[in-house]
């Protein structure tokens, strides 16, 4: 548990002792922290509900072949098992590359907002320490999401395109982050349309229509259930209504509100579906996470006295205080697969 409860409140501490300080301090630290959590994710001993069937794969893959080695699971992290497995690297270089790609597109993304540190905090209870140490594969696939939600406000199309392929090689259901290009598109080019279109119908066809029907009978038909689903998608509806009712405020840019309008209405989409197929929605909703940290680290943007700022700090920390220990003490899975913490360089 201590090192759970010292991931989070290393932000706090920075949080609260640099205030609002110059932009290079605040750099330095967002990634100061980003690399302790790297060396946390990464090394990692027995960690994680799916810690065994990862090492499981990795051990599988040694001495195979690179096209044998891709029939076993999305093609980006095969290939990475396969070429860490050639190099006699062991499963820890494949969790510090994994690691490191969530938390690069980690730090880019809180580095847009008006409080990088804060949006870190927010993010560190459940995207950090429950998808980075649990999902391996789908939290590589919300740190590519994350580089393409700040090239797609940067209306750099293709580098949007480019990091939605890269996260759907490492987990099938990113594909379906391919509408959010025309969906958050202010312009009505035809070329957008197409070259999305097709990108998506050529991923989709690739890596998700062939599992379709294996999909939907395990997490829609079996009633497959993921327990909390409906605690983590009311995570995701909050902020959700947050920005639907000061959309203006919180996204003076056209563009930029469009894209979070969608991504807030298909948040709040969630809500009855959980009920439905809990898991299936479960696994959907962790690429909606990042209004979390958009809408809360905006609304503490708006608010100019420190005091009261300060005041709403506190009162973020409290509440995601509180669900990182319902996580820790309360959660089904978490005490099973994630306490205690282990890292095997403590062994070394």
């Amino acid at each position: 548990m201590v090192v759970y409860w010292l991931m989070f409140l290393i932000p706090v501490f920075i949080l609260m002792v640099s205030g609002r300080g110059a932009y290079s301090s605040r750099d330095s630290a967002l990634k100061f922290v980003c690399f302790i959590f790297v060396f946390f994710i990464g090394f990692r001993f027995q960690v994680g509900g799916d810690w065994g069937a990862y090492l499981r794969m990795y051990d599988t893959q040694i001495g195979m072949s690179l096209l044998d080695a891709l029939t076993l699971t999305d093609p980006g992290y095969a290939l990475l098992n396969w070429l860490v497995a050639s190099l006699g690297l062991g499963i820890y270089a494949v969790n510090l590359v994994c690691g490191a790609i969530v938390m690069v597109g980690l730090f880019y993304f809180c580095r847009r907002q008006p409080q990088p540190m804060l949006a870190l905090l927010i993010a560190t209870p459940y995207m950090v320490i429950v998808v980075a140490m649990g999902y391996t594969r789908q939290s590589v696939a919300l740190g590519f999401e994350l580089l393409a939600l700040i090239a797609l406000t940067d209306r750099r199309l293709w580098t949007f395109i480019l990091f939605i392929a890269c996260a759907s090689l490492f987990h099938k259901s990113a594909v379906m982050l391919f509408p959010l290009a025309v969906l958050g598109s202010t312009q009505n080019k035809l070329w957008v349309y197409l070259s999305v279109g097709g990108m998506f119908l050529l991923l989709a066809n690739a890596l998700l229509f062939e599992h379709s029907d294996a999909l939907v009978e395990n997490y829609v038909t079996q009633q497959m259930q993921s327990a909390g689903g409906q605690v983590r998608v009311a995570m995701i509806a909050l902020p959700s209504v947050f920005f639907l009712m000061f959309s203006k405020r919180l996204a003076p840019d056209d563009k930029e509100r469009k894209l979070w309008f969608w991504i807030a209405v298909l948040s709040l989409a969630c809500v009855p579906l959980v009920f439905v197929a809990s898991t299936a929605v479960d696994r959907i909703a962790l690429y909606f996470l990042p209004i979390q940290l958009y809408v809360y680290t905006r609304i503490a943007g708006l608010i100019r006295n420190s005091s009261n700022r300060m005041l709403f700090n506190i009162g973020v920390i409290v509440v995601y205080g509180l669900v990182e220990w319902v996580l820790l003490y309360e959660a089904v899975y978490i005490p099973l697969y994630w306490v205690p913490y282990d890292n095997a360089a403590f062994f070394w």
